[in-house]
């Protein structure tokens, strides 16, 4: 059926997915707040 390695590479894979899309968003946030910690106090 299906092979010990599977799950592995699945978890990799979704751990991978994650690094993905949080990253950018992290960033995203980051400027966000030093953005608007600068727009509200001069």
């Amino acid at each position: 059926m299906a092979d010990e390695s599977s799950p592995r590479d699945l978890r990799g894979l979704i751990v991978f997915a994650w690094v993905w899309v949080s990253a950018p968003l992290a960033y995203g946030v980051y400027e966000l707040v030093r953005k608007a910690t600068q727009l509200f106090t001069g």
